[in-house]
């Protein structure tokens, strides 16, 4: 650990103020390390902040990647309530209309046991017994998790830092875009910083520090398309996050259900230009009562500049069979660029000496962040998994 108390001296760089970089910068705080985090812009503004807020480890599949993504809640869990940050630990339904959405929920939840998946069927009366926001019309039952926990995207990137300065004294740059590395020597707003380790982890833009690392690793982009409502304060709140039919062919949880080919072959036939544009409905609502909608995905040489008005118009369309809410009204539409990793997994590589690099969390940042964080750091320390 670097004994100096230069201003510009630090034990580790982070590149990037999105939600993978803030939890490098909570992992190697909390360990008593004096850590810096540069962000090219004036405020995060890429897929950190583009997305639902959802922490939703019911999507990730059995194994490794969910146990990941449980180990990240717990930590979350422990920064949400030190930091005061607001979240609702609502849970979560995946609505059934269908017989074949039925079969692919029983098919899951028959395994959930196994695999240490917390999760009940419900009857429509109970299902409807959850949220006033559901269209009761032909519901047959849903698949209720209480695991998964709604923050909102933007408050977190405004203020988790904040809270990180105060509690750890994490240090932050911002409109400071690091040009160089030469360890331990950070090149950063035309300046020259100190730093032994330099952890990159600043979604696409990753390719402009090490290009070649980048263009080795087969990452890609995906483009989602997404949505918000007015406030609608305490007058009308949902309740648990919603999805239904077309997710379960989204998420690599349901991958290894009997039925799901079965639903694959209904929806290409009934909803074919949903699964065109990789559409999956959920809906997550926030503090002021705000409701998030989406989304879409359109990868790599798909992927233009320009939102479609016939993608935002199959999301309002598929949401209006499972979800009713009063006077809804879109006030703010956006798109959000993420990078995959071919592997489906985050890509982590060390290139030299101190430089990790950190990418692709492929969609799943919010949900993943703070377990990939701990782990990296602990490979990095030579620490044990049960290190504290």
């Amino acid at each position: 650990m670097r004994n100096e108390t230069s201003d510009t001296a630090f034990d580790d760089a982070i590149v990037g103020a999105g939600i993978i970089g803030l939890a490098h910068a909570y992992a190697l705080a909390r360990r008593g390390r004096r850590v810096i985090v540069f962000e090219r812009h004036p405020r995060a503004q890429g897929a950190s902040v583009r997305n639902f807020g959802t922490l939703w480890p019911i999507g990730q599949p059995a194994g490794g990647r969910y146990q990941l993504a449980r180990r990240s809640l717990d930590i979350w869990r422990t920064v949400l309530a030190e930091s005061g940050l607001w979240h609702d630990a609502s849970g979560s339904l995946h609505l059934a209309y269908h017989a074949e959405e039925v079969a692919v929920l029983h098919e899951f939840l028959a395994s959930t046991a196994q695999y240490g998946y917390e999760c009940d069927w419900l009857s429509p009366a109970q299902t409807l017994m959850k949220s006033a926001a559901i269209n009761a019309d032909g519901l047959r039952g849903a698949l209720w998790s209480p695991t998964e926990i709604c923050v909102d995207p933007r408050d977190i990137a405004a203020n988790l830092p904040v809270w990180l300065s105060k509690q750890f004294g994490v240090r932050f740059e911002y409109d400071c875009a690091v040009t160089a590395y030469d360890q331990p020597k950070v090149f950063a707003g035309g300046k020259e910083w100190r730093a032994d380790n330099l952890y990159v982890c600043a979604g696409e833009d990753l390719q402009s520090l090490f290009p070649d690392e980048f263009t080795a690793s087969g990452m890609y982009p995906c483009k989602l398309q997404m949505m918000r409502t007015q406030a609608y304060g305490d007058t009308f709140r949902i309740g648990p996050m919603l999805a239904a039919g077309l997710t379960l062919t989204f998420y690599k949880a349901f991958e290894h259900c009997p039925s799901l080919p079965v639903l694959k072959e209904r929806f290409a036939r009934t909803l074919s230009e949903h699964m065109r544009y990789g559409i999956h409905v959920l809906v997550a609502q926030h503090e002021r009562g705000e409701i998030t909608l989406g989304d879409s995905h359109e990868y790599g040489a798909e992927i233009t500049p320009f939102n479609k008005d016939e993608i935002d118009r199959l999301v309002l369309q598929y949401l209006s069979t499972f979800f009713a809410a009063p006077d809804l009204q879109i006030v703010e539409r956006w798109y959000g660029v993420y990078l995959n990793h071919p592997s489906g997994d985050c890509w982590i590589d060390r290139p030299r000496a101190g430089v990790t690099l950190v990418g692709s969390p492929g969609g799943k940042g919010m949900t993943v962040s703070f377990g990939v964080a701990e782990q990296v750091v602990r490979e990095n320390f030579g620490e044990s998994e049960n290190a504290n």
